[in-house]
């Protein structure tokens, strides 16, 4: 299986880039709980509520933001990673800059379609790294792997990145998303090796 799919780094890969306990992905694996929602960019849209100004973004509102293109490292919690992925996308920053958040909100839940949640940190999510992506490799996101629209947080574990995100949800406190309550650790730190919860 490793040698098919997957191959232990390079030592010129190693120490600075992979995650202790990453193999590297020879392609870019698909993994997913539950049907793959197939939404058009037509019935797509984006919505903000809790301690925020609620607003909600129709695909043109959102892509109309600047864009920009991303290569980044990607660290799933099953042990592979995949380098130097190519994205396109809005950074989380620039859109933070078009909505109101309260000064009292902490925390972050990532809604998607089909009824996924991932939880953050304010201070995990806006970071300057981070994006929203549609494009991977110059192609437009494909379902399977988070299409129309997808977070991207290289600096935790892929799960936080969710796919076909819709919404998110400002908090004032700590809230579990969908992994988070089955097992999974609630920051997902993958230097640390933050894979499951204690």
């Amino acid at each position: 299986m490793i040698g098919k799919f997957f191959r232990k780094p390079e030592p010129s890969e190693g120490d600075s880039r992979v995650p202790p306990g990453q193999f590297l992905a020879k392609g870019f694996p698909v993994l997913t709980y539950g049907q793959t929602p197939q939404i058009t960019t037509d019935d797509w849209n984006f919505r903000v509520w809790g301690l925020v100004k609620e607003k909600t973004f129709s695909w043109s509102d959102f892509v109309a933001l600047p864009q920009q293109s991303f290569t980044k490292d990607f660290h799933c919690v099953t042990r592979w990673s995949k380098l130097d992925v190519h994205w396109t996308g809005i950074k989380v920053t620039d859109f933070m800059n078009q909505i109101e958040v309260d000064p009292n909100a902490t925390h972050v839940m990532e809604h998607c379609y089909g009824g996924y949640t991932t939880n953050v940190t304010i201070d995990d999510l806006v970071r300057d790294e981070n994006f929203f992506a549609y494009t991977l490799f110059g192609e437009p996101l494909p379902p399977e792997h988070g299409g129309p629209l997808r977070l991207v947080i290289p600096h935790l574990y892929a799960w936080k990145s969710a796919k076909w995100i819709n919404g998110l949800e400002f908090l004032s406190h700590e809230e579990l998303g969908f992994w988070e309550r089955n097992g999974y650790h609630r920051r997902g730190e993958p230097w640390a090796e933050e894979r499951y919860s204690s």
